[in-house]
């Protein structure tokens, strides 16, 4: 009978992961985790110890900090399966997995269905011939070399890949592989593994390609596996149902997609929403059931391609999906600060990137020209970002795939942020108080064209106190709102009194706080 090996890929959530861990092995199975190293020692201990009586569980060999995009999540990855190889010598299968994916069969059922056909569950299509990468570049990413992850170094990202261009960099893909590419949730044979395991070792040519490819985990197991395997032992397909939007975004489960879940021909689902505690608990009752007859029709993605596709027409059966997912979440948390002088909240924020890990983007909806990920055209117009807030904050923490992140805006954004502290998540505001020179407010007038070089000297002096005015009313607005957890931080109080409101309004401790709050040269215009 078959035997699975689950390999879970983590970084967060430590109560849930051992929930997880022990629901996937209540029946006889396996799992192999690796806890992402900027979980913390103290989360990683509390896995360890919620965990330490399941003799079918084990750990990865080493523990390293993931990336989005990055080779350290395949490293990831042959570090957990080389434990779970190694730990578990009777398992028959290694089945990737996440935190976000729950089981839509029986343990029972799964068994089964690996029983009944002797070959490897995997994605994988040419990279070069196929239409699967849908956004972003394509041939670069295997063609040139990639030290700087798009996400959190997006600048240095392109100027590296501009600078390999036009040094003429490019470089060959080693000879006897045929790229592929597919989804990285995969079912492979204990047989599959070991042949992969035993490459990694020999081919250090090919390890060293891969390692500075980007996105490596959507090609790296399907070009090894088709170069591995006999091609009639191959399903082109992965067990695990997920669905995109157009926009590249993945979908997400709640409570009443219960039925729709087990009706579908995998064995595993996600993106389940964290809120959705009624459809776990379904779930995970229902995976050490026995004699359960499950009928499959196989209709989600047909359905709800459907229900998009009459949306986009025009008539009103299904919202859009911008408008349906109007919600930030529960469990996630917006950080909102909000400044007149941009220069001076991007070196706050640029502070905080760079001594915490809370993503952080810019002036979002204030700046065109902001650096923002291609998530299919919503991104591309201020009057799009703006009308749909929430729906596209939302894409951005889904992609890169955080429960935190910072976000600059202007104070006359008054509406912004009282519809931000109108949703479920949790809202925090930082106002950074600045002081404005006559000389400031005049290249503040010409800089949003209240003014231009020809204006009168004149005419610049009236306009000064009423710019003055105005800025002093969109500040007043703010604090009569009286917002939850809204602090703030200026150019006239010290370092400590500005360190202790950063350390409240981020929660972090003031040893870190007081490193941002000293940011060289902070309020200097």
């Amino acid at each position: 009978m078959a035997r699975i090996a689950f390999i879970l890929l983590c970084h967060k959530d430590p109560a849930a992961i051992v929930q997880q861990a022990n629901r996937l092995t209540a029946t006889g199975d396996y799992i192999s985790i690796h806890f992402d190293a900027r979980g913390g020692q103290a989360a990683f201990a509390q896995i360890k110890e919620g965990l330490k009586d399941n003799p079918n569980v084990t750990f990865a060999t080493r523990r390293i900090k993931c990336g989005w995009g990055e080779w350290s999540l395949v490293q990831a990855t042959l570090y957990a399966l080389e434990a779970a190889e190694k730990t578990f010598p009777r398992a028959t299968h290694f089945y990737m997995v996440s935190g976000d994916c729950m089981s839509i069969k029986t343990a029972e059922y799964m068994h089964e269905f690996l029983d009944e056909d002797d070959c490897d569950y995997i994605e994988s299509f040419d990279f070069f011939e196929s239409d699967w990468i849908k956004t972003g570049i394509k041939k670069e990413r295997l063609t040139y070399r990639h030290f700087f992850n798009e996400r959190s170094h997006k600048w240095l990202f392109y100027k590296s890949l501009d600078l390999q261009k036009r040094l003429k960099l490019e470089r060959e893909v080693p000879d006897d592989l045929r790229i592929m590419i597919g989804s990285q949730w995969w079912c492979l044979r204990r047989r599959t593994v070991e042949w992969i395991l035993e490459f990694t070792k020999k081919r250090r040519d090919v390890m060293r390609f891969f390692r500075t490819t980007w996105i490596p985990d959507e090609t790296f197991f399907q070009t090894l596996v088709r170069h591995l395997v006999p091609q009639n032992e191959i399903r082109n397909r992965t067990l695990t149902f997920l669905m995109f939007t157009d926009y590249g975004m993945p979908v997400t489960f709640y409570n009443d997609h219960y039925d729709l879940l087990l009706a579908q021909d995998y064995l595993f689902a996600r993106k389940i929403s964290p809120e959705a505690k009624e459809l776990k608990k379904r779930l995970g009752e229902l995976f050490i059931q026995t004699d359960v007859d499950f009928k499959i029709s196989n209709e989600g993605r047909s359905l709800y391609g459907f229900l998009a596709r009459r949306g986009r027409e025009g008539r009103r059966f299904a919202q859009r999906f911008w408008e349906s997912e109007s919600t930030l979440g529960r469990s996630r948390e917006l950080f909102i600060v909000v400044c007149k002088k941009w220069h001076v909240a991007k070196r706050l924020v640029g502070s905080i990137r760079d001594t915490t890990d809370i993503t952080c983007v810019e002036y979002l909806f204030n700046e065109e020209n902001t650096p923002l990920p291609d998530l299919g055209g919503i991104e591309k117009s201020l009057e799009k970002r703006a009308r749909h807030r929430r729906a596209w904050v939302r894409m951005l923490f889904d992609y890169y795939k955080t429960d935190r992140m910072v976000i600059c805006l202007d104070p006359d954004g008054f509406d912004l942020i009282s519809d931000f502290y109108a949703d479920r998540s949790g809202t925090r505001l930082l106002e950074i108080e600045c002081t404005y020179t006559d000389d400031y407010l005049i290249g503040h007038a010409r800089r949003v064209g209240l003014a231009g070089e020809a204006t009168p000297e004149s005419a610049l002096k009236r306009l000064v106190p009423t710019i003055r005015a105005a800025i002093n009313n969109e500040s007043d607005r703010i604090h009569d709102a009286d917002f939850e957890k809204a602090y703030r931080i200026s150019e006239l109080s010290d370092t400590d009194a500005n360190a202790r409101a950063i350390a409240r309004f981020l929660d972090i401790s003031e040893e870190v706080a007081q490193d941002i709050a000293r940011t060289p040269h902070l309020f200097s215009d």
